[in-house]
């Protein structure tokens, strides 16, 4: 069974560098102990991207491939995000990949590592990488995948269904709008052919209402 995050003990901000540009970022989510799901994860996740990218998709948390890789939509998931993007003609190199949270929180079954979602603790815990993120990079638009990572980015949990492809503004201190999607992994959930068709479709358009924002 996993952990429980620890109501206790402080959040990511005591490692996050005040100011701190991308790299510098990076180089201390290594350092991060802000919830106790360092201890089971390989390693950190933290972000792929440069700092001048103009559109910033956020997700979830890294996955079991991420996990071992170390790098943010790798596995299947990112595949389908990566085909989304270039059929959006959304060019790759200018976007900046992130997740709510940095690592990977899973119940072993076995010699398998099964995904669990993350808590609220866990996201609150993982905020101030976000916050850091979002002022280092400051994106044109913010695009949330998924109800982790809308919750996170607007503060409040919505209704995907309801919501998605709209533009919403952000908390103030964010600046860029927010564009709501699902998760590309709930597309990989999708058996039926046509159906799934139509959800790749659906996400394209997502992503194109972002892009223009982005332009």
């Amino acid at each position: 069974m996993a952990k429980k995050a620890n109501p206790e003990r402080p959040g990511a901000e005591l490692w996050v560098p005040a100011d701190a540009g991308l790299e510098d970022l990076r180089a201390a989510a290594h350092e991060c102990r802000g919830c106790e799901l360092w201890q089971d994860a390989t390693q950190v996740v933290f972000s792929e991207g440069r700092a001048s990218s103009r559109m910033m998709l956020v997700g979830e948390q890294p996955g079991d491939r991420e996990d071992l890789a170390g790098e943010p939509f790798v596995g299947p998931a990112g595949r389908v995000l990566t085909e989304a993007l270039a059929a959006a003609s959304i060019d790759q190199d200018d976007v900046y990949l992130t997740n709510a949270v940095k690592h990977f929180r899973f119940e072993p079954r076995g010699k398998r590592r099964i995904h669990e979602k993350p808590g609220v603790a866990h996201i609150v815990a993982c905020h101030p990488w976000l916050d850091a993120e979002i002022r280092a990079v400051h994106p044109d638009v913010i695009v949330g995948l998924g109800a982790t990572a809308v919750r996170t980015v607007l503060g409040r949990p919505v209704k995907i269904g309801e919501t998605r492809g709209q533009v919403l503004e952000a908390p103030e201190r964010y600046v860029a709008p927010v564009v709501i999607t699902v998760h590309p992994s709930s597309i990989l959930r999708v058996r039926d052919r046509r159906e799934r068709e139509r959800a790749v479709q659906a996400f394209i358009e997502d992503l194109q209402v972002a892009a223009a924002l982005a332009s």
